[in-house]
């Protein structure tokens, strides 16, 4: 008589993470680990950049200039604003090239050349500095006329701007980047519409992009919000020969986020810390103005001094990181947790978790999970699937109906 072996999740876990050789999970981890610094040099880089500014004088003098020929404060903030998002765009490049791309292709995580990465580079900050001149216009406005409570306006105007960006980005912003088209006609197409309309998920919203011109790596996405919402996957998973099982986790992945309304919880977490980020700086930016020797900025209201308050702001960001990090893996899991009940493919979305093990280390301590990983854990992921598969396999069979 065969002996039928109880199924082990801990086992199966071990199982599919054993598929990668050592090498593969140890390059991961230096990987993983080495992004945890790049956190704190980019914070560092950031008050460096803000430093070398303010010491240049070249704002307090455009400030200056501006306001003897125009005495008008919001001209001075419309002259000054774009020229100092602009050194800072300028002056952080060099690390930018180390960290977003040279970095990434030491890891064998970008295949794209450094020139096609700067022509990219050059759009995205010009776009950011338009953006964020004219937002930066608007809370300068603020600060002159609501010095007490502009942290509180400024929050809302930073979240009205990300969800206009967001509305925006899938129509204007990212086809200046990457081609966009509906999956093509096929099995593949098929099983996303099947599940798509089983889920009350437009079958419509559904791309596929060529995210493989930027990056190696195996991921999909979602990106706009309400009627501009599309759920997006990068080529690259149909180029590592993707099964069935595996398209059909991820893309179950990607519709939980859309159909929980991931986006806008997130959205709502971030307009919060914008909030009590804002506060902050309205205290702190009197003993960062000494610290980083801006003399001759006026206070906080003066846009010469935005380079003090950039540099709190990159501080406060990193503190904030696990806050964020801890909300964006509840949402995470919740994803994953509703891909297994609409695609039902615990092993299809064991596998692809297993494809990104080489950008995300699989097993980090609990303390390094809950401050920097935006995910939970590789290794977490996959025993969640595989729980799943054992509740279902330990599952008495429903009664047959009587008809």
């Amino acid at each position: 008589m065969a002996i039928i072996q109880a199924f082990d999740p801990a086992a199966e876990t071990a199982r599919y993470l054993a598929t990668l050789p050592p090498e593969v999970h140890a390059r991961a981890t230096a990987y993983t680990q080495g992004g945890h610094w790049l956190l704190l040099w980019g914070t560092l880089v950031a008050i460096a950049v803000a430093w070398l500014v303010i010491r240049s004088g070249v704002l307090v003098r455009l400030r200056d200039g501006v306001e003897r020929t125009r005495p008008r404060p919001w001209i001075a903030a419309l002259a000054v604003l774009p020229v100092a998002l602009l050194l800072e765009e300028l002056l952080s490049l060099p690390w930018s090239i180390y960290a977003d791309w040279f970095r990434e292709k030491s890891y064998g995580l970008t295949s794209q050349p450094l020139g096609g990465w700067l022509g990219e580079w050059a759009v995205g900050a010009g776009l950011g500095v338009v953006v964020s001149g004219i937002v930066l216009s608007v809370i300068y406005w603020l600060l002159r006329r609501a010095p007490k409570t502009w942290w509180i306006w400024s929050g809302g105007v930073a979240t009205v701007t990300m969800v206009l960006v967001l509305v925006l980005a899938p129509i204007f912003l990212l086809p200046l980047f990457n081609s966009y088209t509906p999956a093509p006609a096929g099995p593949v197409r098929d099983a996303i519409v099947e599940m798509a309309n089983a889920n009350n998920v437009p079958s419509d919203k559904i791309f596929i992009y060529d995210g493989s011109k930027q990056s190696n790596r195996y991921t999909a996405n979602v990106t706009g919000l309400f009627g501009s919402a599309q759920i997006n996957i990068s080529d690259t998973m149909l180029k590592a020969g993707a099964d069935m099982s595996e398209i059909r986790a991820v893309v179950g992945h990607e519709m939980g986020h859309y159909a929980r309304g991931h986006v806008l919880s997130r959205l709502a977490a971030m307009a919060v810390l914008l909030v009590i980020g804002f506060w902050a700086a309205d205290r702190l930016f009197p003993l960062a103005a000494k610290l980083l020797g801006a003399r001759d900025v006026k206070g906080i209201a003066d846009p010469a001094g935005l380079p003090v308050l950039m540099a709190v702001l990159s501080v406060l960001g990193l503190l904030a990181t696990p806050a964020f990090n801890s909300i964006t893996r509840l949402a995470e899991a919740d994803a994953d947790n509703y891909a297994l009940q609409v695609a039902g493919e615990p092993d299809g979305l064991a596998r692809a978790l297993v494809q990104t093990v080489e950008y995300r280390a699989a097993t980090p301590g609990g303390l390094e999970e809950v401050l920097f990983y935006s995910h939970p854990s590789v290794s977490w992921r996959i025993r969640n699937a595989m729980n799943w598969k054992a509740a279902r396999i330990a599952a008495p069979p429903a009664p047959a109906s009587d008809g």
